[in-house]
């Protein structure tokens, strides 16, 4: 491969990369429920907590904190006692939640053909085996 190639090569891999972070930080298992939380206004983070099935706090924590360091997320703190704190969706988290919202419906139209798929699947897989 001539050395021009290799560059090109190179310089897709260095864009891709940015893209692919931000693609596995978007649709990580607990971000997509918190970003369509927040895009129907702030939420509060038991609000969340008592939303999203199966998220310990910790994991809620971290993932707030990725969020909002993307740029997703604007996190306010109000001064009372106790102190309370609201999470918010920014314009460029309300333009992702319309994507995010097409890929739940998505989702939710061929769960069933998809789960039909998985048992024929692996119908076939295990026939396949016992001929082996």
């Amino acid at each position: 491969m001539s050395r021009s190639h290799t560059r090109v090569t190179d310089a897709l891999r260095d864009e891709a990369c940015p893209v692919t972070e931000v693609l596995d930080r978007v649709a990580g298992r607990w971000s997509i429920g918190i970003l369509i939380a927040a895009a129907h206004g702030p939420v509060r983070f038991t609000e969340l907590e008592r939303s999203i099935n199966g998220i310990s706090r910790r994991m809620l924590t971290l993932t707030l904190r990725r969020l909002e360091r993307d740029g997703l997320l604007v996190r306010t703190v109000y001064p009372t006692v106790p102190p309370k704190v609201e999470y918010s969706a920014t314009p460029m988290a309300r333009e992702l939640h319309e994507s995010l919202t097409g890929l739940v419906g998505w989702a939710e139209r061929h769960r069933t053909a998809i789960a039909k798929a998985r048992v024929a699947y692996d119908t076939a897989t295990e026939q396949g085996a016992d001929a082996d």
